[in-house]
């Protein structure tokens, strides 16, 4: 299957199956997501949503966070993953926001990642989920799926997922097609042992033709 048939068999497919994809992390404005999100490096969607209640009662905006200190707010999310530094980045980003952007969550990607704790990959999921910019964040399962189906090629770095995915995917879906990846890798193409059995789109994934069809027919 050329790449360009992929592409459009892949998008065909979760257009039709799962026209609505969205994030999993629970958020009420801009503000709430980027904290979200931030906290949800190396730590899951789930736990997070646990702990932004609390913390959103506690700083409701950057205003709020801007005062706040490091060690008041690692005492609510100190569940998570790397809290020290968590907390250290949240206040930081709140007291920039603040001082750079009147407190309001910026939308693009350069201004984006001028706040502390945000990176490239933060910086396109605000931008994309939030401003609806055909932006595409690369994380662990995004990066694993998209080489596995064969969406991308000799990609090593996420920048070069990203490269890759922006420039064969329409870009009227980049925004959504970031959310297709991440669910399809947290609930069946898993990192160690991919559920290709309960898979439904094996007839574009190049993983399934070299780990099964090939290995059957040698077999």
């Amino acid at each position: 299957m050329l790449k360009k048939e992929r592409y459009q068999e892949f998008v065909k497919y979760f257009s039709t199956h799962n026209p609505d994809a969205q994030t999993e992390l629970n958020y009420s404005n801009p503000y709430e997501l980027l904290v979200a999100v931030i906290l949800s490096a190396q730590c899951t969607d789930k736990r997070i949503n646990q702990v932004t209640p609390v913390l959103f009662r506690r700083f409701p905006d950057a205003a709020s966070l801007a005062v706040g200190t490091p060690d008041e707010v690692f005492s609510y999310i100190r569940s998570v993953s790397y809290p020290n530094n968590k907390a250290k980045h949240l206040v930081g980003m709140a007291r920039k926001l603040m001082e750079e952007f009147h407190g309001e969550v910026p939308e693009k990607v350069e201004d984006l990642i001028k706040l502390p704790g945000v990176g490239r990959k933060t910086a396109n999921v605000i931008s994309s989920v939030i401003y609806n910019k055909p932006a595409m964040a690369v994380d662990t399962h995004v990066f694993r799926v998209s080489n596995r189906l064969g969406l991308t090629s000799r990609a090593t770095t996420p920048l070069a997922v990203e490269k890759q995915l922006v420039k064969y995917l329409p870009e009227d879906t980049i925004a959504i097609a970031h959310h297709w990846l991440i669910l399809h890798g947290r609930y069946i193409c898993v990192a160690r042992s991919p559920k290709c059995e309960a898979c439904p789109i094996t007839y574009i994934c190049k993983y399934f033709e070299t780990h099964y069809i090939k290995t059957a027919k040698t077999d």
